[in-house]
C-alpha cells in the first residue's frame, strides 16, 4: 500500500474545491485535488448556475414573445423547442466546463479521480487503497439532494434539479415540491416552457430566506402566469402508481390531493459528508450537518479547513470561492481575512428576480441597529413601465445617524444586475449623501434607487 505526502490536498474539484487548490499553489509546491465525479467541472458548471440560468434565459425570451401584443408586435406563434433548448445547454455549459477540466487537468496539480475518506486526523485513503497525508487539507465536497421524513416520498423515483436541467421533453404535468431557490426558479422555468405545475410549499410564503415583501410579489407573478401555488401546507403522503404521482396535503383545513405523472423533488440539499469519515479526523458538524468551521475556514482538526455548501452558512458559488481563498491563504502563512457576511450579495433567477444585498430588516432590528428605511415602486417607473416591468419594488436600509448604506433589496426584471449598484455601497460604506453625487442616467432601471436614496437623506435633514 503505497503513502504519498502533499504540501496542501483538496477533497473536491467545484468552484470552493478548486479556488483553495489555485490559492495554495500559488506558496506551495505539491498540491493534489480528489474528485471522484463521472464528470469534473463541479455543481454550478455541470449541473447548478450554468445550465439553469442557460435554460431560465430562453424561457424569459419565450415568455416575452408570447406577449408580443403588449408590445405591439405580431407573433403568431412562439413555442419551447426542447430538444433543441437541451442541446443549447449542453454547448453553452461545454465550454465552461472545458476550461475547468483543463484547470484541474494541468500539470500544476496532482489530479486522483477517486473518492476518499480520512482514516485518523492526518491520513486519507482512496478507494484504491492508496493512503495520502498532508500538512493541510480542504474538504470542499458540496451537497446532495436532501430527502425529508414525509411518508412514501423515499419510495417513489422522484426527480431532482438534475433531471429538470436535462429534460430533452416537454412534460405535461409536474408537482413540485418546495418553494426555496431552486424549487422556485426551475417551477417558473417549466410553466413558461409549457407545463403545467403545481408547487407545494410548506412554509406560508415561498423563498423563506428573502423577506415576505419580497416573497409576496413573486408568488403574485407566479399566480400570474398560471402556476398553481400552495403555501402554508403540511404534506402528508407521497406516492407513485402506474406512471402516476400523487401527493396529499393539507391547505386550509382542507385535505388536498394533487396528481401527476412528474414529480420534482426541491425540498432542500445537504452537505455532502456522508463516509469521509469526518469522525476519525476528529471534525465536527453542527445540527444542520455542516462542518463547523471557525471564520478561517478550519475545522475542528486546525490541519484540516473547509469551504462552500459542505461548510455553510451560505450556499453561493461566490461564497464558496471566498471561503476556498481565505482558508489557502491561512494555510499557507500569508494574511486573510474572513467572509464578512454583513455585505452578503443574493440573487433569485425567477421573473421577477429579487436581488439583496447586506443587512435585512429583520436583522437590523435583531441587532438593535436604528435605521431609516425607502422604497419605490416598479410600476411608478419609467423604463419600468415602457418595459412591462412593473412587478416589484426597490428598497434602501441606512444607518439612521450617518446615512451609511446597510442593507438593500430589489425585486425586478434584472434585479440582480440591479443589485450590484447598492452592493458597492454597502461594501465601500458609503452614504446615502455620497449616492447623492453619482449621474443615475434617464430612463435606466438603475436610477430608480436615486428616489428611495433621496428620500432618507431628505429625513435625515428633516
Amino acid at each position: 500500500m503505497s503513502q504519498t505526502h502533499f504540501d496542501y490536498i483538496v477533497i473536491g474539484g467545484g468552484s470552493g474545491g478548486y479556488a483553495a487548490a489555485r490559492t495554495a499553489r500559488e506558496m506551495r509546491e505539491h498540491v493534489a485535488i480528489i474528485d471522484d465525479s463521472e464528470t469534473l467541472g463541479g455543481l454550478c458548471i455541470l449541473r447548478g448556475c450554468m445550465p439553469s440560468k442557460t435554460l431560465i434565459y430562453s424561457a424569459e425570451v419565450l415568455h416575452l414573445a408570447q406577449k408580443g401584443d403588449e408590445f405591439g408586435l405580431k407573433i403568431p406563434e412562439a413555442a419551447a423547442d426542447m430538444v433543441v433548448l437541451h442541446q443549447r445547454k449542453l454547448d453553452t455549459i461545454a465550454e465552461f466546463a472545458e476550461y475547468r477540466q483543463e484547470q484541474l487537468q494541468s500539470d500544476r496539480f496532482t489530479l486522483f479521480r477517486n473518492r476518499a475518506r480520512f482514516v485518523d486526523a492526518n491520513t486519507i485513503e482512496l478507494d484504491d487503497g492508496t493512503q495520502l497525508t498532508a500538512d493541510y487539507f480542504m474538504i470542499a465536497t458540496g451537497s446532495t439532494v436532501s430527502i425529508p421524513p414525509i411518508q412514501g416520498l423515499k419510495d417513489v423515483p422522484y426527480w431532482t434539479s438534475d433531471d429538470v436541467l436535462d429534460l430533452d421533453f416537454l412534460p405535461e404535468k409536474v408537482i413540485v415540491l418546495g418553494g426555496g431557490i431552486v424549487a422556485c426558479e426551475l417551477a417558473q422555468f417549466l410553466r413558461r416552457v409549457g407545463s403545467e405545475v403545481i408547487q407545494i410549499q410548506r412554509s406560508p410564503h415561498i423563498l423563506k430566506e428573502m423577506s415576505p415583501q419580497a416573497a409576496t410579489v413573486i408568488e403574485s407573478a407566479f399566480r400570474d402566469e398560471g402556476l398553481q401555488l400552495y403555501t402554508d401546507t403540511s404534506l402528508q403522503e407521497v406516492s407513485h402508481l402506474n406512471g402516476n404521482y400523487t401527493v396529499t396535503f393539507d391547505h386550509k383545513g382542507e385535505r388536498i390531493t394533487a396528481e401527476a405523472p412528474h414529480l420534482l423533488n426541491a425540498l432542500g440539499r445537504q452537505p455532502a459528508t456522508q463516509g469521509l469519515g469526518l469522525n476519525n479526523a476528529g471534525i465536527l458538524t453542527r445540527k444542520s450537518g455542516h462542518i463547523q468551521c471557525d471564520d478561517m475556514q478550519r475545522t475542528a482538526n486546525p490541519k484540516i479547513y473547509a469551504c462552500g455548501d459542505v461548510a455553510g452558512p451560505h450556499e453561493i458559488v461566490h461564497v464558496a470561492i471566498m471561503q476556498g481563498e481565505v482558508a489557502a491563504k491561512h494555510a499557507t502563512n500569508r494574511k486573510a481575512d474572513p467572509v464578512n457576511y454583513d455585505d452578503l450579495l443574493g440573487v433569485v433567477f425567477t421573473d421577477p428576480q429579487i436581488g439583496s444585498v447586506g443587512l435585512s430588516e429583520a436583522q437590523l432590528k435583531e441587532r438593535g441597529i436604528d435605521y431609516l428605511s425607502a422604497d419605490y415602486p416598479f410600476n411608478d417607473h419609467g423604463k419600468s413601465i415602457l418595459m412591462e416591468a412593473k412587478y416589484g419594488y426597490v428598497k434602501v436600509l441606512a444607518d439612521k445617524k450617518t446615512g451609511i448604506v446597510l442593507g438593500a433589496e430589489c425585486v425586478s426584471k434584472d434585479a440582480g444586475e440591479l443589485i450590484h449598484a447598492m452592493a458597492v455601497a454597502v461594501t465601500m460604506r458609503a452614504t446615502v449623501q455620497d449616492l447623492l453625487k453619482v449621474h443615475w442616467y434617464h430612463p435606466t432601471l438603475s436610477e430608480i434607487w436615486s428616489y428611495p436614496i433621496e428620500d432618507i437623506a431628505d429625513e435625515m435633514n428633516a
